[in-house]
């Protein structure tokens, strides 16, 4: 969850309302009230419809010591508040209370978990009758044995045979971790055995086995989600090693930070005293030269020490654009893990273990068809079980074949002309007699500037990617470059004929 607030944490619960252990008190009149306030900005946030289903239902068990324990009726209203709504959670409530660093969901045995949570919080702004007292006696002594984990750890708290680890962020650094993504629940196939292996085995590893661990492979196939895992495991088991994760764009960013404020001694103090250091997307950073000259000396100390690193990209070490050349061989010098993209027999297995997690039934034959039709990545492969989930808990409707074909429709039709960014720049390429390594050079000659317009205007008509992430597959250009070649192409079409004609037919045989 990247958009959680600095320094705040996270956990997904797993205790129920049935545990036994020491009784929390009921929350006070302004842990109440703040709950009240973050509800009604959730309502605002994501509308009343969404609100009533999801969020309504949860409760506030109470608020101690800087954590926010809530808790849920079911585990699958857990996971999916967890999924969709933690981060914006977390926010507002540090931006309330930044004495609260931690928000911790339960399973709340009882289905009037949520009801007592929306009587409870009502109680913070108006008088209530006299019966609710005795209702509000009763539901705290039901969630007092749900907030029993009080008293452990934040790093490492246990229930039911399970541990429940915290989204720690080392000195407001390291992005948020999604509680997600952990081993335990990476599906492992033939495209991913061998990173997934190399991830465990540095995960476990008491000293640095390679250094660096190099994770490469398309957008949605487990890079991210194995980072995590890893920081999971050696936070959980290693609580001593400090673990920072983030993007090489926030890296860039912190890095002009420091230069701007003239605080760059700290800035290097923070990423080369750490003993884990984990940056994703390291392509973000081609063709800027002064971010690759700190991070390489970055690296070259932490090395020198002994500490470990662990980078992942879309493309191998030597497939780098934009990258000098002494970091390229610095970023290979270690152990490189490619991730394939996804079999039908993995993409099955993730449906089903994504299905028995969220504990829903899913006829044989929807998995099956799933798999067929949604090949692009597991993200969306992923995306597609939610929404199919949440329309059937939402309206009640019993999920089947003619049902997912119906929800899924435009994932589905998108899917059978599903066009990469990678494709179109080959065929522009191809087209324009040029270089597919000059869509990512920073040439600006008019017989490359073109196509390579050309080609991000064609990304932008024929995928669904974001102007920043196809800036970022074009040289990790700016959002701005893409925004002004897609008008320039536009005004072009229909003023330049030969232009036009060349547009058309590349259209057409990426469409065909």
């Amino acid at each position: 969850m990247q958009h959680a607030a600095r320094g705040t944490q996270s956990a997904l619960g797993q205790t129920s309302g049935g545990m036994s252990g020491e009784q929390q008190a009921a929350p006070d009149d302004h842990a109440v009230a703040t709950w009240q306030v973050i509800r009604e900005k959730l309502r605002a946030e994501f509308g009343a419809t969404a609100y009533r289903y999801w969020l309504e239902p949860v409760a506030l068990i109470g608020v101690e010591a800087g954590v926010a324990r809530l808790g849920a009726p079911t585990r699958a209203m857990r996971d999916w508040v967890t999924q969709h709504y933690l981060d914006r959670i977390q926010a507002f409530w540090h931006a309330e209370d930044p004495n609260v660093h931690f928000i911790e969901i339960n399973i709340v045995s009882g289905a009037n978990a949520g009801a007592a949570g929306a009587r409870r919080t009502s109680d913070a702004t108006e008088t209530r009758p006299a019966q609710n007292a005795s209702y509000r006696d009763s539901q705290n002594s039901r969630t007092s044995s749900a907030a029993s984990t009080a008293q452990q750890p934040a790093h490492a708290q246990k229930s039911n045979g399970r541990t429940a680890i915290a989204s720690m962020s080392d000195d407001g650094i390291s992005a948020a971790l999604d509680p997600r993504y952990t081993f335990d629940n990476f599906v492992i196939g033939k495209p991913n055995e061998f990173a997934y292996a190399a991830a465990r085995r540095l995960a476990e590893a008491e000293s640095v086995p390679f250094n660096p661990l190099f994770l490469y492979g398309g957008v949605g196939l487990g890079k991210t989600h194995l980072m995590h895992a890893i920081a999971w495991h050696i936070r959980r088991t290693q609580p001593h090693r400090t673990v920072i994760y983030l993007s090489a764009e926030k890296f860039m960013y912190r890095f002009i930070r420091a230069l701007r404020d003239k605080n760059t001694v700290d800035f290097k103090d923070q990423f080369r005293s750490v003993d884990v250091l984990m940056v994703d997307d390291v392509q973000f950073i081609s063709g800027k030269d002064s971010t690759q000259e700190e991070f390489f000396h970055t690296f070259n100390a932490l090395v020198d020490q002994g500490r470990q690193i662990i980078v992942s990209a879309d493309k191998s070490p030597s497939d780098l654009e934009d990258i000098e050349e002494r970091l390229r061989s610095r970023l290979g010098s270690g152990l490189v893990a490619d991730i394939h993209a996804t079999t039908y027999e993995l993409r099955l297995g993730i449906l089903e273990s994504k299905a028995e997690r969220q504990a829903v039934e899913l006829p044989q034959r929807v998995m099956e068809f799933l798999a067929h039709k949604i090949t692009a990545n597991v993200r969306e492969l992923e995306g597609a079980l939610n929404r199919v989930i949440a329309h059937s808990q939402l309206v009640g409707r019993e999920i089947s074949l003619e049902m997912v074909q119906d929800i899924l429709h435009d994932v589905l039709r998108a899917s059978e002309r599903r066009v990469s960014i990678e494709e179109i720049q080959k065929r522009v390429a191809e087209q324009f007699n040029i270089k597919v390594s000059d869509m990512h050079s920073a040439r600006r000659a008019r017989a490359v500037a073109r196509p390579r317009q050309v080609a991000m205007y064609l990304s932008k008509q024929l995928t669904t990617h974001s102007l920043p992430e196809i800036g970022r597959k074009f040289g990790g250009r700016d959002h701005t470059t893409v925004m002004h070649a897609v008008r320039k192409i536009e005004e072009l079409h229909t003023t330049d004929p030969s232009l036009s004609e060349d547009i058309d037919l590349l259209r057409r045989m990426l469409e065909g």
